[in-house]
């Protein structure tokens, strides 16, 4: 039997446009996995793996033309929104290049020999090192800051991981163009092509997780697609780290105080943030609790507005377009749920923005509004108007984990609501905003993107600069002579590497 083909499709149209590749087979992803995992000890030297992320950045910029025009033709995300994240991506690979060539990331503690304690203390070591090969599932929605050449790949290389990446069906001929430039920054600074490498297929990702020879994996998607993998991960003779991120409702909780004072500004807010990329991130402010009467009206009349007037978009593609329209059917078909604005399909290959309202007090126990607690993927959003504080605290007790969670209050004078709503809102979510909005994740060394499940599988970030800590796990010598000792834990310290001796920063 011959090898599925591999299709890029138009999602403005849904036609195919060119076959890029074919599905990998069982013994091709096996071929794929063992190169990678052959080449390992290249990526051993930091300076190498820091020249090698600054020229993949460099590259991915000179070809940023011919990356942009493949992206927007298989996403319609846009030549301005893509060049934003081509911008992002890049930065990213040069952040962690400096991450690397400063070495904090290893966390290096010695403590010395110590006979006095009780019990004595020999001399330890302890550095990090990292797990090995990294399979990477790319992200549908950020064909390039969460795909090829995103965070995941960047830090797993960072850490000294080769990756083998599974390229998402939605974008394939990005990742292609995508891969060829990582390679070739691979060979450019003197470091085997194979440290990256791309399979195409489900079932290459399928097999790809139960290959003894990966150490670890990174995934971006649905909660049915990554908890089937993160399954898989865990069923395995030896299991492996599975970091998912899989869903997010990303709830949002506006006081009284704050929709008496900026009914008006968090409508528009609201409605900017909702429908942002089509309503396709993952940070997409997916429930908001907002307070019935008068002052709540002015904001969902503010929301209505904002909604009414953005144009309908194209999804990713068509998949996701039947999915969103579905999952809006089901929710406004619901007792007590109205639309004021309603979503649905602007063409045959467009969907428009729109919100959901329904009464708090359907939500505080179980039911078939349930399905108002689960992430639409989408222009999309459900408004809980609440009557009281108990509402509240009833609705948010029974939310799952999310990447962000927002708090709305009076910007000026005292709103007594702020403090304990901030503290009940703190167990959500790992990223906690107070009078912003979530979409748009800055690639800063105190980000964390990740929080309880389902939004991720583990407490890991995926952006910012301990996401290379997923790739890494600590080994600890103990009485070693020095001269067997890797250079990085030598009394001397050659390398000028940061690190804590007997408790005290050096």
């Amino acid at each position: 039997m011959s090898a599925a083909p591999v299709w890029s499709v138009d999602p403005r149209s849904g036609n195919p446009r060119e076959q890029v590749a074919v599905e990998a087979t069982a013994e091709e992803v096996d071929r794929a996995v063992r190169a990678a995992h052959s080449v390992r000890g290249a990526l051993a030297d930091r300076t190498a793996r820091a020249a090698f992320l600054r020229t993949a950045a460099e590259l991915l910029e000179g070809s940023g033309p011919h990356i942009i025009e493949a992206a927007d033709a298989e996403t319609a995300l846009g030549p301005a929104r893509l060049s934003g994240e081509l911008a992002r991506t890049a930065a990213q690979l040069r952040a962690f290049a400096e991450d690397v060539e400063e070495g904090a990331y290893l966390d290096i503690r010695i403590d010395h020999e110590d006979g006095s304690r009780t019990p004595p203390w020999p001399d330890l070591r302890r550095w990090k090192i990292p797990l090995g090969v990294v399979a990477v599932y790319a992200a549908s929605n950020f064909p390039l800051a969460f795909s090829v050449p995103g965070g995941d790949t960047a830090s797993a290389l960072a850490a000294g991981c080769p990756v083998v990446v599974k390229a998402h069906p939605g974008h394939p001929a990005t990742s292609e163009l995508c891969a060829s430039v990582l390679r070739r920054a691979a060979a450019r600074t003197g470091l085997p092509e194979d440290v990256v490498t791309l399979v195409h297929g489900f079932d290459a990702g399928v097999e790809l997780v139960r290959h003894p020879l990966v150490g670890a994996a990174g995934f971006t998607g649905s909660v049915r697609g990554g908890r089937a993998l993160f399954d898989a991960a865990a069923a395995r003779p030896a299991p492996i780290p599975f970091h998912g991120e899989l869903g997010s409702l990303n709830p949002v909780v506006v006081t009284e105080a704050a929709a008496a004072g900026r009914a008006a500004e968090i409508g528009a807010g609201l409605g900017a943030s909702m429908t942002l990329g089509t309503g396709q991130f993952c940070t997409k402010p997916g429930f908001v609790l907002v307070p019935a009467g008068e002052a709540g009206d002015h904001l969902v009349k503010a929301l209505t507005g904002t909604v009414s007037s953005t144009g309908s978009g194209v999804m990713l593609d068509h998949r996701m377009r039947d999915a969103f329209l579905a999952g809006v059917r089901e929710r406004a078909e619901l007792p007590d749920v109205e639309a004021p604005v309603t979503p649905g399909a602007g063409s045959d290959h467009t969907v428009s923005a729109g919100f959901l309202t329904v009464p708090a007090a359907r939500l505080t126990a179980e039911g078939p509004h349930d399905a108002l607690l689960e992430e639409c993927f989408g222009p999309v959003t459900v408004i809980a108007r609440y009557g009281s504080k108990d509402e509240v605290a009833a609705v948010l007790a029974r939310l799952p984990g999310n990447l962000t969670a927002t708090l709305q209050t009076a910007t000026e004078g005292d709103d007594p609501e702020a403090a304990p709503l901030l503290a009940a809102l703190t167990p959500l979510a790992g990223r906690i905003l107070v009078n912003g909005w979530p979409t748009g994740v800055a690639v800063a060394p105190a980000q964390h993107h990740g929080g309880p499940y389902p939004a991720t599988t583990s407490p890991s970030t995926s952006v910012g600069a301990t996401a290379i800590e997923r790739w890494l796990r600590p080994v600890t010598y103990q009485n070693t002579p020095d001269p067997l000792l890797p250079p990085e834990l030598r009394e001397a310290n050659p390398l000028d590497l940061p690190r804590r001796v007997d408790g005290r920063r050096a």
